[in-house]
Protein backbone atom coordinates (compact mmCIF):
# COMPACT_ATOMS: atom_id res chain seq x y z
CA UNK A 1 0.00 0.00 0.00
CA UNK A 2 1.34 3.41 -0.98
CA UNK A 3 2.21 6.46 1.17
CA UNK A 4 -1.37 8.32 1.88
CA UNK A 5 -1.22 11.63 -0.17
CA UNK A 6 -1.12 14.28 2.04
CA UNK A 7 -4.03 16.21 0.68
CA UNK A 8 -6.18 12.69 1.44
CA UNK A 9 -5.47 13.17 5.40
CA UNK A 10 -8.31 15.25 7.23
CA UNK A 11 -7.10 17.09 10.51
CA UNK A 12 -9.30 16.91 13.42
CA UNK A 13 -8.18 20.28 14.76
CA UNK A 14 -8.76 21.75 18.21
CA UNK A 15 -7.59 25.46 18.76
CA UNK A 16 -6.00 23.58 22.52
CA UNK A 17 -3.69 22.28 20.35
CA UNK A 18 -2.62 25.17 19.34
CA UNK A 19 -2.91 26.77 22.78
CA UNK A 20 -0.80 23.64 24.26
CA UNK A 21 1.98 23.68 21.59
CA UNK A 22 2.46 27.66 22.10
CA UNK A 23 2.60 26.90 25.78
CA UNK A 24 5.30 24.31 25.21
CA UNK A 25 7.14 26.28 23.36
CA UNK A 26 7.29 29.63 24.88
CA UNK A 27 7.94 27.90 28.46
CA UNK A 28 10.83 26.20 26.06
CA UNK A 29 12.12 28.73 25.45
CA UNK A 30 12.15 31.13 28.24
CA UNK A 31 12.38 29.20 31.15
CA UNK A 32 14.61 25.76 29.87
CA UNK A 33 16.89 27.33 27.46
CA UNK A 34 16.76 30.34 29.16
CA UNK A 35 16.77 32.59 25.10
CA UNK A 36 16.30 36.14 25.37
CA UNK A 37 13.04 37.25 25.89
CA UNK A 38 12.52 39.31 22.31
CA UNK A 39 13.46 36.41 20.64
CA UNK A 40 12.08 33.80 22.74
CA UNK A 41 8.74 35.29 21.79
CA UNK A 42 9.06 35.91 18.11
CA UNK A 43 9.82 32.20 17.58
CA UNK A 44 7.02 31.26 20.08
CA UNK A 45 5.09 33.36 17.24
CA UNK A 46 6.27 31.95 14.65
CA UNK A 47 5.42 28.35 15.71
CA UNK A 48 2.14 28.90 16.47
CA UNK A 49 1.61 30.78 13.40
CA UNK A 50 3.63 27.62 11.41
CA UNK A 51 0.38 25.38 13.39
CA UNK A 52 -2.00 28.08 12.23
CA UNK A 53 -1.19 28.12 8.79
CA UNK A 54 -1.46 23.30 9.23
CA UNK A 55 -5.21 23.63 10.55
CA UNK A 56 -6.63 27.02 10.08
CA UNK A 57 -8.54 27.59 6.75
CA UNK A 58 -6.87 30.28 4.74
CA UNK A 59 -4.19 30.83 6.92
CA UNK A 60 -0.86 30.07 5.01
CA UNK A 61 2.73 29.20 5.75
CA UNK A 62 3.52 32.59 4.46
CA UNK A 63 0.84 33.84 6.59
CA UNK A 64 2.64 32.83 9.67
CA UNK A 65 5.30 34.89 9.23
CA UNK A 66 3.86 38.47 8.18
CA UNK A 67 1.20 38.04 10.91
CA UNK A 68 3.72 37.66 13.29
CA UNK A 69 5.24 40.65 11.72
CA UNK A 70 2.03 42.48 11.46
CA UNK A 71 1.12 41.52 15.03
CA UNK A 72 4.21 43.36 16.52
CA UNK A 73 3.83 46.23 14.70
CA UNK A 74 0.46 46.97 15.86
CA UNK A 75 1.28 46.38 19.25
CA UNK A 76 4.56 48.74 18.16
CA UNK A 77 1.90 51.16 17.09
CA UNK A 78 -0.06 51.30 20.31
CA UNK A 79 2.41 51.03 22.56
CA UNK A 80 6.24 52.29 21.00
CA UNK A 81 5.85 56.00 21.41
CA UNK A 82 4.23 55.92 25.39
CA UNK A 83 7.33 53.00 26.19
CA UNK A 84 10.24 55.42 24.59
CA UNK A 85 8.28 58.83 26.77
CA UNK A 86 8.19 56.35 29.67
CA UNK A 87 11.66 55.69 29.80
CA UNK A 88 12.69 59.43 29.34
CA UNK A 89 10.19 60.26 32.05
CA UNK A 90 11.43 57.55 34.66
CA UNK A 91 15.34 58.47 33.81
CA UNK A 92 14.50 62.67 34.09
CA UNK A 93 12.40 61.81 37.50
CA UNK A 94 14.64 59.40 39.36
CA UNK A 95 18.04 61.33 38.04
CA UNK A 96 16.59 64.78 38.44
CA UNK A 97 15.68 64.02 42.00
CA UNK A 98 11.63 64.33 41.05
CA UNK A 99 10.43 61.32 42.13
CA UNK A 100 12.49 61.32 45.59
CA UNK A 101 10.62 64.32 46.27
CA UNK A 102 7.30 63.26 45.68
CA UNK A 103 7.99 60.03 47.45
CA UNK A 104 9.19 62.20 50.74
CA UNK A 105 5.97 64.06 50.19
CA UNK A 106 4.10 60.92 50.62
CA UNK A 107 6.21 60.24 53.91
CA UNK A 108 5.54 63.97 54.76
CA UNK A 109 1.87 63.24 55.21
CA UNK A 110 1.30 59.50 55.60
CA UNK A 111 4.36 58.59 57.61
CA UNK A 112 7.35 56.14 55.94
CA UNK A 113 5.29 53.03 57.15
CA UNK A 114 1.85 53.85 55.51
CA UNK A 115 4.58 53.83 52.07
CA UNK A 116 2.55 51.03 50.45
CA UNK A 117 -1.02 52.76 51.14
CA UNK A 118 0.36 56.11 49.44
CA UNK A 119 1.75 54.34 46.35
CA UNK A 120 -1.58 52.10 46.42
CA UNK A 121 -4.28 55.05 46.56
CA UNK A 122 -2.01 57.22 44.15
CA UNK A 123 -2.31 54.31 41.49
CA UNK A 124 -5.72 53.41 42.12
CA UNK A 125 -6.93 57.52 41.82
CA UNK A 126 -4.37 57.66 37.93
CA UNK A 127 -6.28 54.63 36.71
CA UNK A 128 -9.41 55.80 36.70
CA UNK A 129 -9.09 57.99 33.98
CA UNK A 130 -5.71 56.85 32.45
CA UNK A 131 -5.09 53.45 31.00
CA UNK A 132 -2.78 50.55 32.55
CA UNK A 133 0.11 51.37 31.12
CA UNK A 134 0.38 54.74 31.82
CA UNK A 135 -0.27 54.70 35.01
CA UNK A 136 2.61 52.05 35.26
CA UNK A 137 4.93 54.16 33.42
CA UNK A 138 4.31 56.79 35.68
CA UNK A 139 4.34 55.16 39.01
CA UNK A 140 7.38 52.76 38.56
CA UNK A 141 9.55 55.37 39.17
CA UNK A 142 7.98 56.69 42.09
CA UNK A 143 8.44 52.39 43.42
CA UNK A 144 11.89 52.71 43.10
CA UNK A 145 12.66 55.47 44.41
CA UNK A 146 10.66 54.68 47.52
CA UNK A 147 12.82 51.32 47.62
CA UNK A 148 16.15 53.41 47.45
CA UNK A 149 14.63 55.83 50.20
CA UNK A 150 13.90 53.53 52.58
CA UNK A 151 16.20 50.69 51.50
CA UNK A 152 13.46 47.86 51.74
CA UNK A 153 9.87 46.33 50.42
CA UNK A 154 10.49 46.60 46.78
CA UNK A 155 8.39 43.75 46.26
CA UNK A 156 5.44 45.33 48.45
CA UNK A 157 5.87 48.91 46.15
CA UNK A 158 5.57 47.10 43.08
CA UNK A 159 2.11 44.92 43.58
CA UNK A 160 0.58 47.49 45.29
CA UNK A 161 1.46 49.66 42.04
CA UNK A 162 0.20 46.87 39.78
CA UNK A 163 -2.79 46.07 42.03
CA UNK A 164 -4.05 49.68 42.18
CA UNK A 165 -3.43 50.20 38.33
CA UNK A 166 -5.30 46.66 37.30
CA UNK A 167 -8.07 46.98 39.71
CA UNK A 168 -9.53 50.40 38.55
CA UNK A 169 -8.43 49.20 34.89
CA UNK A 170 -10.60 46.12 34.95
CA UNK A 171 -13.37 47.73 37.19
CA UNK A 172 -14.50 51.52 36.96
CA UNK A 173 -15.29 53.63 33.64
CA UNK A 174 -14.53 55.30 32.59
CA UNK A 175 -11.26 53.51 32.07
CA UNK A 176 -11.76 51.95 28.69
CA UNK A 177 -12.40 48.32 28.82
CA UNK A 178 -15.11 48.28 31.47
CA UNK A 179 -17.01 51.34 29.91
CA UNK A 180 -16.92 49.48 26.57
CA UNK A 181 -18.93 46.35 28.48
CA UNK A 182 -20.79 48.28 29.76
CA UNK A 183 -22.04 49.81 26.70
CA UNK A 184 -22.25 46.80 24.95
CA UNK A 185 -24.65 44.84 27.93
CA UNK A 186 -26.51 48.16 28.39
CA UNK A 187 -25.43 49.24 31.68
CA UNK A 188 -26.16 52.53 33.24
CA UNK A 189 -22.87 54.43 33.33
CA UNK A 190 -23.64 55.98 37.05
CA UNK A 191 -24.19 52.36 38.61
CA UNK A 192 -21.66 50.91 36.77
CA UNK A 193 -19.34 52.98 38.23
CA UNK A 194 -20.67 53.41 41.78
CA UNK A 195 -20.63 48.93 42.02
CA UNK A 196 -17.27 49.16 40.06
CA UNK A 197 -15.61 51.12 43.13
CA UNK A 198 -17.63 48.72 45.81
CA UNK A 199 -16.07 45.68 43.78
CA UNK A 200 -12.60 46.80 43.30
CA UNK A 201 -11.65 48.20 46.99
CA UNK A 202 -11.92 44.62 48.13
CA UNK A 203 -9.70 43.56 45.67
CA UNK A 204 -7.40 46.59 46.02
CA UNK A 205 -7.03 45.59 49.16
CA UNK A 206 -6.97 41.45 49.39
CA UNK A 207 -4.15 41.62 46.12
CA UNK A 208 -2.04 45.15 47.21
CA UNK A 209 -2.14 45.01 51.18
CA UNK A 210 -2.74 41.12 51.97
CA UNK A 211 -1.08 39.41 49.08
CA UNK A 212 2.06 42.34 48.56
CA UNK A 213 2.71 42.15 52.63
CA UNK A 214 2.41 38.64 53.03
CA UNK A 215 5.05 38.15 49.21
CA UNK A 216 6.91 40.92 50.55
CA UNK A 217 8.05 39.29 53.74
CA UNK A 218 9.04 36.16 51.43
CA UNK A 219 10.56 37.49 48.49
CA UNK A 220 13.06 40.28 48.36
CA UNK A 221 13.66 42.00 45.03
CA UNK A 222 16.54 43.80 45.05
CA UNK A 223 16.68 47.36 42.83
CA UNK A 224 18.16 46.49 39.55
CA UNK A 225 19.54 48.83 36.74
CA UNK A 226 16.40 49.56 34.45
CA UNK A 227 15.45 52.47 32.26
CA UNK A 228 19.27 53.28 31.75
CA UNK A 229 18.98 54.46 35.45
CA UNK A 230 21.97 52.32 38.13
CA UNK A 231 21.16 51.24 41.50
CA UNK A 232 23.70 53.44 42.40
CA UNK A 233 22.67 56.35 41.15
CA UNK A 234 18.93 55.93 43.02
CA UNK A 235 20.70 55.25 46.00
CA UNK A 236 23.00 58.76 45.49
CA UNK A 237 19.64 60.46 44.64
CA UNK A 238 18.03 59.02 48.16
CA UNK A 239 20.74 60.72 49.65
CA UNK A 240 19.97 64.59 48.56
CA UNK A 241 18.99 66.63 51.33
CA UNK A 242 15.25 67.64 50.13
CA UNK A 243 16.35 71.12 49.71
CA UNK A 244 18.50 69.98 46.91
CA UNK A 245 15.43 68.53 45.06
CA UNK A 246 12.66 69.66 42.90
CA UNK A 247 10.03 71.50 44.43
CA UNK A 248 6.90 68.86 44.68
CA UNK A 249 4.95 70.61 42.11
CA UNK A 250 7.65 70.57 39.29
CA UNK A 251 8.45 67.09 40.79
CA UNK A 252 4.28 66.53 40.18
CA UNK A 253 4.44 68.21 37.25
CA UNK A 254 4.91 65.34 34.76
CA UNK A 255 2.41 63.26 36.19
CA UNK A 256 0.18 66.25 36.33
CA UNK A 257 0.76 66.87 32.69
CA UNK A 258 -0.26 63.57 31.57
CA UNK A 259 -3.31 62.33 33.96
CA UNK A 260 -4.94 66.12 32.70
CA UNK A 261 -4.40 65.83 29.26
CA UNK A 262 -5.35 62.00 29.11
CA UNK A 263 -8.39 62.54 31.48
CA UNK A 264 -9.72 65.93 29.24
CA UNK A 265 -10.84 63.29 26.37
CA UNK A 266 -11.83 60.82 28.81
CA UNK A 267 -14.16 63.51 30.37
CA UNK A 268 -15.40 65.27 26.72
CA UNK A 269 -16.14 61.53 26.00
CA UNK A 270 -18.01 60.77 28.70
CA UNK A 271 -20.06 64.09 29.58
CA UNK A 272 -21.03 65.08 26.28
CA UNK A 273 -24.00 62.94 26.60
CA UNK A 274 -25.56 65.30 29.23
CA UNK A 275 -23.67 68.39 28.25
CA UNK A 276 -23.43 68.42 24.12
CA UNK A 277 -22.10 71.87 23.60
CA UNK A 278 -18.50 70.70 25.25
CA UNK A 279 -18.66 67.98 22.10
CA UNK A 280 -16.80 70.99 20.27
CA UNK A 281 -13.64 70.28 22.35
CA UNK A 282 -13.46 66.75 20.94
CA UNK A 283 -10.90 67.33 18.41
CA UNK A 284 -8.90 69.22 21.06
CA UNK A 285 -8.59 66.81 23.36
CA UNK A 286 -8.47 64.19 21.33
CA UNK A 287 -5.42 65.44 20.02
CA UNK A 288 -4.05 66.26 23.04
CA UNK A 289 -5.20 63.42 24.86
CA UNK A 290 -4.13 60.92 23.32
CA UNK A 291 -1.66 58.65 25.57
CA UNK A 292 0.99 59.22 22.86
CA UNK A 293 0.84 62.97 22.46
CA UNK A 294 0.23 63.36 26.77
CA UNK A 295 2.83 61.53 27.59
CA UNK A 296 5.52 63.49 25.00
CA UNK A 297 4.43 66.22 26.74
CA UNK A 298 5.03 65.14 29.77
CA UNK A 299 8.96 63.63 28.91
CA UNK A 300 9.26 66.82 27.77
CA UNK A 301 8.26 68.64 31.06
CA UNK A 302 10.47 66.12 32.77
CA UNK A 303 13.77 66.46 30.31
CA UNK A 304 12.84 70.10 31.72
CA UNK A 305 13.10 69.72 35.26
CA UNK A 306 16.21 66.55 34.54
CA UNK A 307 18.34 69.64 32.82
CA UNK A 308 17.48 72.29 35.57
CA UNK A 309 18.77 70.41 38.49
CA UNK A 310 21.60 68.23 37.02
CA UNK A 311 24.81 69.66 36.71
CA UNK A 312 25.02 68.55 32.99
CA UNK A 313 26.36 70.25 29.71
CA UNK A 314 23.64 69.97 27.20
CA UNK A 315 25.42 67.87 25.14
CA UNK A 316 25.54 65.62 28.13
CA UNK A 317 21.88 65.52 29.17
CA UNK A 318 21.11 64.68 25.67
CA UNK A 319 23.43 62.03 25.95
CA UNK A 320 21.83 60.47 28.84
CA UNK A 321 17.86 61.46 27.21
CA UNK A 322 19.22 59.36 24.56
CA UNK A 323 20.19 56.29 26.53
CA UNK A 324 16.99 56.20 28.23
CA UNK A 325 15.51 56.13 24.27
CA UNK A 326 17.64 52.99 23.95
CA UNK A 327 16.54 51.53 26.82
CA UNK A 328 12.91 52.42 25.99
CA UNK A 329 13.32 50.36 22.74
CA UNK A 330 14.59 47.32 24.05
CA UNK A 331 11.70 47.29 26.45
CA UNK A 332 9.10 48.05 23.90
CA UNK A 333 10.30 45.39 21.41
CA UNK A 334 10.16 42.62 24.01
CA UNK A 335 6.18 43.89 25.17
CA UNK A 336 5.28 44.05 21.61
CA UNK A 337 6.57 41.05 20.70
CA UNK A 338 4.89 39.41 23.55
CA UNK A 339 1.60 40.31 22.37
CA UNK A 340 2.42 39.19 18.85
CA UNK A 341 2.61 35.78 20.71
CA UNK A 342 -1.16 36.45 21.77
CA UNK A 343 -1.98 37.90 18.81
CA UNK A 344 -1.01 34.12 16.83
CA UNK A 345 -3.02 32.45 19.54
CA UNK A 346 -5.72 34.37 19.17
CA UNK A 347 -5.61 33.45 15.04
CA UNK A 348 -5.88 29.95 15.85
CA UNK A 349 -9.52 30.72 16.98
CA UNK A 350 -9.20 29.74 20.12
CA UNK A 351 -11.16 32.62 22.05
CA UNK A 352 -14.08 31.55 19.73
CA UNK A 353 -13.60 27.78 20.55
CA UNK A 354 -13.90 28.79 24.26
CA UNK A 355 -16.59 31.27 24.74
CA UNK A 356 -18.80 28.47 22.45
CA UNK A 357 -17.84 25.57 24.77
CA UNK A 358 -18.57 27.59 27.79
CA UNK A 359 -21.44 29.35 26.90
CA UNK A 360 -24.11 26.23 26.92
CA UNK A 361 -22.51 24.84 30.43
CA UNK A 362 -26.21 25.02 32.96
CA UNK A 363 -24.46 27.61 35.31
CA UNK A 364 -25.69 31.05 37.04
CA UNK A 365 -25.13 33.64 33.77
CA UNK A 366 -22.63 35.56 35.94
CA UNK A 367 -20.41 32.50 36.65
CA UNK A 368 -20.59 31.61 33.21
CA UNK A 369 -19.29 35.38 32.16
CA UNK A 370 -16.55 35.24 34.32
CA UNK A 371 -15.20 31.90 32.98
CA UNK A 372 -15.29 32.74 29.15
CA UNK A 373 -13.69 36.11 29.80
CA UNK A 374 -11.29 34.04 32.41
CA UNK A 375 -10.63 31.03 29.93
CA UNK A 376 -9.91 33.67 26.96
CA UNK A 377 -7.87 35.73 28.44
CA UNK A 378 -5.66 32.72 30.01
CA UNK A 379 -5.38 31.59 26.49
CA UNK A 380 -4.96 34.60 24.23
CA UNK A 381 -3.20 37.03 26.48
CA UNK A 382 -5.32 40.32 26.17
CA UNK A 383 -7.96 41.28 29.02
CA UNK A 384 -9.08 43.65 26.88
CA UNK A 385 -10.24 41.34 24.13
CA UNK A 386 -11.57 38.57 26.71
CA UNK A 387 -13.93 41.16 28.19
CA UNK A 388 -15.25 42.23 24.76
CA UNK A 389 -15.31 38.84 23.83
CA UNK A 390 -17.44 37.79 27.15
CA UNK A 391 -19.33 40.97 26.76
CA UNK A 392 -20.48 39.96 23.26
CA UNK A 393 -21.55 37.07 23.94
CA UNK A 394 -23.74 37.89 27.12
CA UNK A 395 -25.40 40.49 25.72
CA UNK A 396 -28.11 38.55 24.40
CA UNK A 397 -29.04 37.22 27.40
CA UNK A 398 -28.74 40.66 29.61
CA UNK A 399 -33.07 40.00 29.89
CA UNK A 400 -32.21 36.84 31.72
CA UNK A 401 -30.50 38.57 34.65
CA UNK A 402 -32.08 38.92 38.01
CA UNK A 403 -29.32 41.77 38.69
CA UNK A 404 -28.27 44.84 37.61
CA UNK A 405 -26.60 44.47 34.51
CA UNK A 406 -23.49 46.66 35.90
CA UNK A 407 -23.06 43.02 38.01
CA UNK A 408 -22.24 40.99 34.57
CA UNK A 409 -19.58 44.24 34.01
CA UNK A 410 -17.91 43.35 37.07
CA UNK A 411 -17.29 39.31 36.65
CA UNK A 412 -16.55 39.96 32.89
CA UNK A 413 -13.75 42.83 33.85
CA UNK A 414 -12.29 40.53 37.20
CA UNK A 415 -12.35 37.21 34.66
CA UNK A 416 -10.60 39.06 32.05
CA UNK A 417 -8.10 40.18 34.37
CA UNK A 418 -7.34 36.67 35.81
CA UNK A 419 -3.27 35.05 35.03
CA UNK A 420 -1.30 37.64 32.96
CA UNK A 421 1.36 35.50 31.62
CA UNK A 422 3.50 35.26 28.77
CA UNK A 423 1.42 36.06 26.05
CA UNK A 424 0.20 39.79 27.86
CA UNK A 425 1.99 42.58 26.33
CA UNK A 426 1.26 43.58 29.87
CA UNK A 427 3.47 40.89 31.61
CA UNK A 428 6.57 41.88 30.11
CA UNK A 429 5.50 45.58 30.75
CA UNK A 430 5.66 45.04 33.93
CA UNK A 431 9.11 42.52 34.28
CA UNK A 432 11.01 45.29 31.73
CA UNK A 433 10.01 48.53 33.72
CA UNK A 434 9.78 47.40 37.75
CA UNK A 435 13.54 45.32 37.03
CA UNK A 436 12.19 42.07 37.44
CA UNK A 437 12.69 38.49 36.68
CA UNK A 438 10.37 35.97 35.04
CA UNK A 439 10.02 34.48 37.99
CA UNK A 440 9.56 37.22 40.42
CA UNK A 441 7.01 38.70 37.84
CA UNK A 442 5.06 35.21 38.48
CA UNK A 443 5.00 35.64 41.87
CA UNK A 444 4.15 39.58 41.71
CA UNK A 445 2.36 40.21 38.92
CA UNK A 446 0.53 36.93 38.15
CA UNK A 447 -0.67 36.01 41.52
CA UNK A 448 -2.18 39.65 42.01
CA UNK A 449 -4.03 40.07 39.07
CA UNK A 450 -5.48 36.25 39.26
CA UNK A 451 -6.61 37.77 42.80
CA UNK A 452 -8.25 40.59 41.47
CA UNK A 453 -10.48 38.06 39.37
CA UNK A 454 -11.56 35.88 42.32
CA UNK A 455 -11.87 38.29 44.53
CA UNK A 456 -14.31 40.47 41.93
CA UNK A 457 -16.33 37.48 41.17
CA UNK A 458 -16.72 36.83 45.15
CA UNK A 459 -17.32 40.13 45.67
CA UNK A 460 -19.91 40.69 43.05
CA UNK A 461 -21.87 37.80 44.11
CA UNK A 462 -21.84 38.26 47.61
CA UNK A 463 -23.09 41.82 46.71
CA UNK A 464 -25.91 41.19 43.76
CA UNK A 465 -27.60 38.71 46.00
CA UNK A 466 -27.77 41.27 48.87
CA UNK A 467 -28.36 44.41 46.60
CA UNK A 468 -29.61 42.77 43.08
CA UNK A 469 -30.80 46.41 42.02
CA UNK A 470 -33.10 45.05 39.09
Amino acid sequence: MGPIPLQAVEFSHSPLLTFVIGLITVIALLVWLDFPAFIGLVIAGFTVGLVNAVFVPDFTSTMAATEVAGAFGDNMTGIGIPILMAAVIGKAMLESGAAQRVVRGFQNVLGESNSDIALLGSSSVLAIPVFFDSVFYLMAPLARSMRARVGRDYTLFIVTVGTGAAAAHVFVPPTPGPLAVAAEVGSDLGMTILIGIITAIPAVLIAGLGYGRWINARLDIPLRDTMSTTTEELEAVAERPTSELPGILESLAPIIVAVALIASATAVDTFQQWYPSIAALEPIVGFLGDKNVALMFAAVVASVSFYRHDDLMQSEWSDELTEALKSGGNIAAITAAGGAFGALLAASGIGDYIAGSLQEVGIPLLVTAWLIAAVVRIAQGSATAAMLTAAGIMAPLVGQLSVHPAYLVMVIGAGGNIFSWYNDSGFWLVKEIGGLTQEETLKTWTVLTTLIAVSGLVTTLVFSSVFPFA
